[in-house]
């Protein structure tokens, strides 16, 4: 099992990045911020991965951290869900955003990556909310364990964005970092939705 690797970024296009370790281009399909990190030290690019192994095919996935590469790994072993989808949600939020929806049973946020339907999404909660045990319920903001994501400023606050005609990964990238209750996280994601890009 290939783990990690270290090397120079020869290339970088629509079908993920080579990366050249002792002459050698490996072809590693990376996740957004793994691709992001490459760009920016393309001389020294450190890269956690996870070989997939296929009867027709060895895949390479790169990511940014350890913990990118354990929630894909996890991923992976949600029936029907496959590496590109698993490697998409990766990509489309961050692992706290993603770990604390799973936990929370957030089927919007789960559903908004492209690819992942309703149906996706339920499996997803189903068969990961238990196997990420304390990590997944780190991630909730409110702490508590088993909070309906109704219930949760963040998420009632997102749902009022989005009723409003905003994405949703719009309203989450608006509501990163913001604090408070319901009322104070919307004010603050129109606020960041307001700033000129």
């Amino acid at each position: 099992m290939i783990a990690s690797l270290t090397g120079r970024l020869a290339e970088a296009d629509a079908d993920g990045l080579i990366i050249e370790v002792g002459g050698v281009g490996l072809r590693v399909n990376a996740s957004a911020a793994a691709a992001r990190a490459a760009r920016d030290e393309p001389q020294a690019v450190q890269l956690h991965t996870h070989l997939v192994v296929r009867e027709d095919a060895l895949t390479l996935y790169g990511f940014a951290s350890q913990r990118e590469r354990s929630l894909f790994v996890a991923l992976l072993a949600v029936s029907g869900l496959g590496p590109s989808k698993s490697l998409a949600l990766i990509s489309g939020y961050p692992v706290d955003t993603l770990q604390r929806g799973i936990a929370t049973g957030d089927l919007a946020l789960l559903a908004s990556v492209s690819g992942i339907g309703k149906r996706t999404a339920e499996r997803i909660v189903v068969e990961l909310r238990d196997k990420l045990g304390a990590a997944a319920l780190e991630a909730v903001e409110t702490g508590a364990a088993g909070v309906p994501a109704t219930d949760d400023p963040h998420h009632s606050a997102r749902d009022a964005l989005v009723a409003l005609g905003f994405a949703v990964a719009e309203a989450e990238a608006a509501l990163a970092g913001a604090e408070g209750n319901t009322e104070q996280r919307v004010k603050a994601g129109l606020a960041a939705l307001r700033r000129p890009a």
